[in-house]
């Protein structure tokens, strides 16, 4: 039966040749590892829950059970579906210290995959740039398809063990890399943007989380795990909301800022920098009074009424704005560049000086 586990055959050899020398049939049950043989299923749900502190009936048929253990922990059972032969206890107890070594082989192949999944995920972080084959080969070892491109994801579970968030992605995308780096959990999720946003909602459950864009070259895969941390930065922060950054243009600024964050701060000190600080200086809401002014369509009106206050104080507030920026909120090209200031602005506000 040892022969068996170490020639990687699994459970269901170490099951048929006990049951051949039992003299009826056995059924080796792990649930951690899960169950080889479709017709185990019964005795699985059986012993986990009886694992799991419960008190359940034993199916009809299981005549012995030898407990699988690792000291005082037990992980599974050994069932003897049948009156068998006089000495079939002896195998059984063979059987389980075969699944017993069956389960630290599982769990040494996970352990090993674990550090390359880390460790490939390290080096993506850390290396701007990598080879697009030399991404694509690792990742294929790792069982991740990248011909669809990926998406990177970033989560933060904060006190609470990252082992859940782990969990939804392994089991909401085949193939993802996903470990975690530190005090974050970081992965890749191959195939496109739609799937990303769903599993991104599901690990929400667990933890804060950033999706980056979809990035179709393996080359990029560096920029959106650096992405996806930013927006989660960002969002965490109060930066700008999470129904913001599903926005096109905040996207195509994050993509931006992931590889030249110089170009969206110049962007910003080129736009509205003056009225931020000046807003920081008077306590005044230049700021807020522009962006409530573009989200209403540039209603006047609308914007007073949003904002709660005159119309008067609005149009005096949106001169200040030109004064200031040296861009009128009246003009469209002008509106536009503000716009995107802001933007710039939500995305880097973090880490400007209070």
């Amino acid at each position: 039966m040892m022969a068996a586990v170490l020639a990687g055959d699994g459970l269901a050899r170490v099951a048929e040749i006990a049951s051949r020398h039992a003299g009826s049939p056995v059924a080796v049950v792990v649930p951690r590892i899960g169950v080889p043989v479709e017709e185990w299923a019964p005795y699985e749900r059986y012993v986990a829950a009886r694992l799991a502190g419960g008190r359940p009936a034993p199916p009809p048929d299981i005549l012995a059970e030898v407990p699988v253990a690792s000291g005082p922990e037990e992980v599974g059972a050994v069932l003897l579906l049948g009156r068998g032969r006089s000495e079939a206890g002896e195998y059984l107890h063979m059987a389980a210290l075969a699944a017993l070594t069956e389960l630290a082989v599982v769990e040494a192949r996970e352990d090993a995959e674990r550090a390359l999944r880390g460790s490939f995920l390290e080096e993506l972080l850390s290396t701007a740039e990598m080879a697009p084959e030399a991404i694509e080969r690792r990742a294929r070892l790792l069982g991740c398809d990248l011909a669809g491109g990926a998406v990177g994801l970033c989560a933060d579970p904060g006190e609470r063990s990252p082992g859940l968030a782990l969990a939804t992605i392994a089991s909401e995308v085949a193939g993802a890399i996903a470990q975690a780096v530190g005090p974050k959990v970081y992965a890749i999720l191959p195939g496109g943007p739609e799937r990303a946003s769903d599993v991104a909602a599901r690990v929400g459950k667990h933890a804060a989380v950033g999706v980056s864009s979809h990035y179709q070259n393996a080359g990029d895969l560096p920029r959106a795990l650096e992405e996806a941390e930013l927006v989660l930065e960002v969002q965490s922060r109060g930066g700008a909301s999470g129904a913001d950054m599903g926005d096109g243009t905040y996207r195509l600024l994050f993509r931006v800022m992931a590889s030249h964050p110089e170009e969206i701060r110049s962007f910003y000190e080129d736009t509205v920098a003056p009225i931020v600080r000046y807003d920081r200086e008077y306590s005044s809401e230049l700021v807020r009074t522009l962006e409530t002014y573009l989200g209403q369509n540039c209603n006047m009106n609308a914007t007073a009424s949003a904002i709660y206050a005159h119309r008067h104080t609005i149009a005096y507030r949106l001169e200040r704005i030109r004064e200031l920026t040296g861009f009128d909120p009246m003009r469209t090209e002008d509106r536009e560049r503000l716009g995107l200031g802001l933007k710039a602005f939500r995305i880097i506000e973090p880490s400007l000086p209070k």
